[in-house]
């Protein structure tokens, strides 16, 4: 027997050994947690496709469906969706023209008290918004900006604005110099190459700040709250607000409210869960 025989082992003489699979129980963990956190999405669905007298006598499902909440809702908070709507749009807007060219410019260019500037940035987001608000009214009230569109749009944009910066700023560090640097070669000055090269190549941490924008635009209540006091100009959180007080008794109005402005927020989510990815990572270029 030659030694190349020797070490020849016949197929299907070893034993494999399999360890106690341990999926199934981690899988069964997760639906539990899952269920529990889609539950009062689906309660507040259900509850507003029925006609109810209160929360405690809500079936478990909607048999008998009625769309009379929804009617409710879109008559008497229509003109909270659209006032949202124009804030969160002007927030994002206001935003991304004064975070885009900041972030680069600490991205690019190294001056002296970059890095304070950086960490200053970072202590704006641990300030409370209601501290930010109260300073805000007094101000606003001598400017004039109280129960005004443009007051609610910088009030947002003040407090987002950081957090765009810091997100984009992070980006736009990992982008090859050398990208810039063969666009001035040819000629371009630095905003033309900010424009032509660095942000067609960050679309995905612009669109990232710009969705997170929106939603702390949309979502916010306490500037809307602190910095408005007519029926004019009422964002959506501040309506359910209020008209969870009016018709305490009638909860399907008020959920159908909930589900109308939980959707604009749920579809920009699904449409750019892409591009959240890719600008929270950085996006390195290969």
């Amino acid at each position: 027997m030659t030694a190349t025989q020797a070490l020849v082992v016949p197929r299907g003489t070893g034993k494999t050994h399999h360890r106690p699979s341990r999926t199934w129980p981690m899988t069964v963990l997760g639906i539990i947690f899952l269920a529990i956190m889609v539950f009062p999405i689906y309660w507040m669905i259900n509850s507003s496709l029925q006609a109810n007298s209160g929360a405690a006598t809500t079936a478990w499902f909607p048999v008998d469906l009625t769309f009379s909440g929804y009617e409710a809702a879109i008559q008497q908070q229509g003109g909270n969706l659209v006032t949202s709507l124009i804030i969160a749009i002007g927030t994002v807007v206001l935003t991304l023209v004064i975070a885009t060219p900041a972030a680069y410019g600490l991205a690019r260019f190294k001056m002296k008290g970059m890095t304070a500037f950086v960490f200053v940035l970072l202590i704006t987001q641990m300030i409370p918004t209601i501290v930010i608000a109260n300073a805000l009214y007094a101000l606003f009230n001598d400017w004039g900006l109280l129960n005004s569109y443009l007051g609610l749009i910088l009030a947002d944009s003040a407090a987002q604005i950081p957090f765009a910066i810091i997100l984009m700023r992070a980006f736009m560090a990992s982008l090859p110099q050398t990208l810039v640097e063969a666009a001035l070669v040819d000629g371009a000055n630095n905003f033309r190459a900010f424009v032509s090269i660095v942000v067609p190549i960050s679309k995905n941490a612009i669109i990232t700040a710009a969705l997170f924008t929106f939603l702390g635009a949309w979502g916010d209540f306490l500037f809307a709250l602190t910095l408005t006091s007519t029926p004019q100009v009422r964002p959506i959180t501040l309506g359910i607000y209020n008209y969870l007080g009016a018709n305490v008794q009638q909860w399907g109005p008020v959920m159908a409210t909930a589900v109308i402005a939980s959707v604009p927020a749920g579809l920009l989510l699904i449409l750019a869960q892409k591009y959240i990815a890719a600008g929270a990572l950085g996006g390195a270029i290969k």
